[in-house]
């Protein structure tokens, strides 16, 4: 019986061990947490957690179209995400990820739209020319924080704004104006990145759908190259912070930028291309967002929140490429899977967002979750000392 004591207990010790190691322990023990809060708030409301989150996983899971709108849902967080870490890694905060994503939404519908090209070149063309506007738009608060020390987060604030009002008066423009609606014409087809998009309207595309449940029923979503694209450029800020000189220099900015300046890194010219790079990132997801969701942008009342999202989900990531890609999938699952509670249950959705405020909210007290986990600790060993 003693053997079975000092075996569990040392599992648990190691279990605690683990979990308080890195940011993958913080993150899981954090997302825990957050389904918990998530389900006493819907005790309260008078409804049952279990058979709400089985609604939720069953309206993320149970379809193929689902499992597809999830992926969908994930591809510009992801993307906004890996700006949100690219510069963070670097010793600045991106809070223009969302304006970033404006402007790179808004070249790509303009080049979209007005320049007629093969898709083989239309396609690329798109996307380069939404990463270039949004990395110089980035690079702006980058050149103001390295020339004049004005900080990243003010001046990224005010460019948000600027980009949605820049974003409204465009659609405005008569002859990229849609007649009679605030929105744009649609791009052309050789800038569209839906997968088989003109063979699914064809009269054998549709023969084929309907012969084919499982892929028919995925295909019919306007399911995308977004998410490989997302995937490629995960694995090019992780190569490029791991594994290259520019990377080095980059991180050695963001953890000391002064003894970075004394072993002879320029730390404005670092600071610049940061911004530039994370702006950049940042703009391809406005851009693939509009070749494969939107095909045009709409005059904006308010922030769309994509670029907001995707500081929860880097947060939630570590700042890490591979954390990232992981949690923007739950951050889209939570959100596809929690609006389905609601007209199944007459549950409150929005207690998708407190889970999701909670679980950002443990990661950033990760001195809490250590004192929770060294109390548990503390009073096992009292337990098994008794």
């Amino acid at each position: 019986m003693k053997n079975k004591t000092f075996a569990d207990k040392t599992f648990a010790d190691k279990t605690i061990a683990y979990l308080t190691k890195g940011t993958l322990g913080f993150s899981i023990i954090s997302i825990f947490l957050g389904f918990i809060i998530g389900a006493i708030i819907l005790a309260i409301a008078g409804f049952n957690p279990i058979q709400a989150y089985g609604v939720m996983i069953s309206g993320v899971i149970s379809r193929p179209s689902y499992i597809a709108w999830t992926i969908i849902g994930s591809t510009p967080i992801i993307i906004t995400a890996l700006s949100i870490a690219f510069a963070f890694k670097t010793g600045l905060f991106n809070i223009g990820a969302e304006g970033q994503f404006i402007i790179g939404g808004i070249t790509a519908a303009i080049v979209g739209y007005f320049v007629e090209l093969p898709s083989f070149l239309h396609i690329p063309l798109v996307l380069l020319a939404a990463m270039t506007a949004a990395g110089l738009w980035g690079g702006i608060a980058g050149f103001l924080k390295a020339k004049f020390g004005v900080h990243e987060v003010i001046s990224t604030i005010m460019l948000n704004w600027i980009a949605l009002y820049l974003n409204n008066y465009i659609v405005l423009i008569e002859g990229f104006r849609r007649a009679t609606s605030q929105r744009t014409h649609e791009i052309q087809r050789t800038a569209n990145i839906v997968i088989l998009e003109q063979w699914k309207r064809s009269p054998e595309g549709r023969e084929w759908l309907r012969g084919h449940d499982f892929f028919g029923d995925a295909l019919r979503t306007p399911l995308n190259w977004g998410f490989v694209i997302a995937i490629i450029l995960a694995i090019i800020v992780w190569y490029t912070l791991n594994k290259t000189t520019l990377g080095y220099e980059l991180k050695a900015v963001g953890y000391n930028r002064h003894a970075a300046e004394y072993g002879g890194i320029n730390v404005s010219r670092s600071m610049f291309t940061s911004m530039v790079i994370s702006g950049a990132l940042a703009g391809a997801a406005g851009g693939l967002h509009v070749m494969g969701i939107s095909k045009s942008i709409a005059s904006l009342a308010a922030m769309e929140g994509f670029g907001f999202n995707g500081i929860a989900v880097a947060l939630i990531g570590g700042n890490s490429s591979l954390g990232i890609i992981f949690s923007g999938l739950l951050f889209s699952a939570l959100q596809y899977g929690g609006s389905k509670i609601q007209p199944a249950l007459g549950a409150p959705s929005e207690v998708i967002h407190i889970m999701i405020g909670a679980i950002v909210f443990f990661i950033a007290m990760p001195k809490l979750i250590k004192y929770i986990l060294h109390n548990i600790k503390k009073k096992r060993g009292a337990k098994n000392a008794g």
